[in-house]
């Protein structure tokens, strides 16, 4: 076995890995990364790339039959499923190259595929090579998570990660779960075609702020989805040539043509040999405290192997933090309350700090909530685009929190993870000049409804306007 050694090793080339891989390494670094399977990771292969082109397709699919309103006459798609895939194909491959292998050895990363697996604090192991490093970087990702239900393993089934194999559109398909991933998937197949069925434990968006994620199930049920809450799953049956049945705690059976699974994802923890590197791990991932360090001080974990936010520009910030700690040895921690999130359905849902009852637990009859009407945006009435609003949490004039619902909701919510993130006041919003028309004036708008009850509906202002008119300078 080949023994190396390095400054930085890193285990895992997704999201968060490779960018610690590229910041290490060109801030002069000895870097190795190791990746068993796909660089990129997750977010390049399964995730949030080929999902976001998957609805890309499906837009464009729905909007053909919705331009009457336009005056143009409505048009019913042709949906070529394998087609749309081979889109999806195509997005990933024009990706690829910047989260290639070649890329990263060109910064001067040496790139090893293989898995790796500790056997002592500071030593991993990873195909024929054993490696010592001054730090390591945990970046090993998540998985679907997979629930016991009977059945289901004798079944086939799709995950994030298998349904992009799918050449066939699913006549009738069943989604176990309700959240992000379940409700974007769900809306993409009906509006390509396909009749879907929504199975949600608790209820749907049930993280989300609930008139926000009310407005959202109400357009994808108008769609045509069917969206079961309160739907325990107790056992599934089926087979690939007969499809699959899905029987709820109440008795009821669903049958469907095929089965997807979302209902999370679980930190990849269990192949690292942790016990080794006395690694402690907690029921979402590894144990870290707020700089990111495991309970092995030399050993840093990020991205979803924190089992924290598992989005990928948490796992890029998380990068960021333990650069500057690994690096330049300055103190640097990791905080969530300023970290956006967002459901790419139709409306989209938006959130950045604290939602509204969050809010309203926290600090009380302090929070003043601030909120814009897309129906009052010219933008959006020219465009047909006026379902949703934003509202704003504010307390002492600060924003600590914002929720957009509507059309390019994660678009506009950037406003407001820029103030909350740098402690902004409202009025550095509200000063912002934005340009007519744009959907952008929804943000503008409801800094403007902050002010307007201290400036249209106070005595005092109203007396020193009054004074003013009649004994100042004309």
């Amino acid at each position: 076995m080949q023994k190396l050694s390095c400054d930085i090793l890193i285990l895992g080339a997704g999201s968060g890995g490779l960018s610690v891989a590229a910041g290490a390494s060109q801030m002069g670094a000895d870097v190795i990364l190791l990746e068993g399977h796909k660089m990129g990771g997750d977010c390049l292969n399964y995730g949030c790339v080929p999902s976001k082109a998957l609805i890309a397709a499906a837009d464009r699919a729905h909007m053909m039959g919705r331009l009457s309103s336009y005056g143009i006459a409505n048009v019913t798609p042709h949906t070529d499923y394998a087609a749309v895939q081979d889109h999806v194909a195509g997005v990933i491959e024009q990706i690829e190259p910047v989260d290639s292998q070649e890329r990263f050895e060109g910064f001067g990363v040496r790139v090893i595929r293989a898995f790796g697996r500790f056997v002592a604090p500071t030593e991993v192991e990873a195909g024929d090579y054993r490696i010592t490093a001054r730090r390591i970087v945990i970046a090993t990702g998540s998985s679907p998570m997979v629930p016991p239900i009977p059945g289901l393993d004798k079944v086939p089934y799709l995950t994030n990660e298998t349904l992009w194999s799918l050449k066939t559109r699913p006549e009738h398909l069943l989604i176990i779960g309700g959240g992000p991933i379940g409700m974007e998937m769900a809306q993409a197949h009906r509006r390509l075609g396909s009749r879907v069925t929504v199975l949600e434990g608790a209820k749907a968006l049930g993280r989300e702020d609930p008139e926000c994620a009310a407005r959202v199930l109400e357009a994808i049920r108008a769609e045509g989805v069917e969206v079961i809450e309160e739907a325990k799953v107790t056992r599934v049956g089926g087979t690939e040539a007969d499809g699959v049945s899905v029987v709820l705690e109440d008795g009821r059976e669903i049958a469907g043509s095929h089965l997807l699974v979302a209902v999370g994802r679980r930190a990849n923890t269990e192949t690292l040999g942790l016990d080794a590197a006395g690694i402690e791990t907690t029921g979402t991932g590894i144990k870290v405290d707020a700089a990111l360090k495991t309970t092995n001080r030399k050993v840093y974990a990020i991205g979803d192997a924190a089992g924290g936010l598992m989005f990928t520009h948490v796992a890029g910030y998380h990068a960021g933090v333990v650069i500057r700690s690994m690096l330049f040895g300055l103190p640097s921690k990791a905080k969530s309350s300023h970290i956006p999130r967002v459901t790419y359905t139709d409306p989209e849902l938006a959130q950045v700090g604290l939602t509204e009852a969050q809010a309203k637990k926290q600090h009380g009859d302090k929070v003043f909530v601030a909120r814009a009407e897309f129906d009052h945006n010219d933008r959006g009435i020219a465009t047909g685009q006026t379902r949703g609003f934003a509202k704003v949490m504010v307390v002492k004039g600060k924003p600590v929190g914002a929720t957009i619902v509507g059309p390019q909701a994660g678009e506009l919510i950037h406003v407001w993870a820029l103030a909350i993130a740098n402690g902004m006041k409202m009025s550095a919003v509200a000063n912002m000049v934005a340009p007519y028309p744009t959907l952008g004036e929804i943000n503008k708008r409801a800094a403007s409804a902050y002010f307007s009850p201290k400036l249209f509906e106070s005595d005092m202002v109203k007396s020193v306007v009054r004074f003013v008119q009649r004994f100042g300078r004309p």
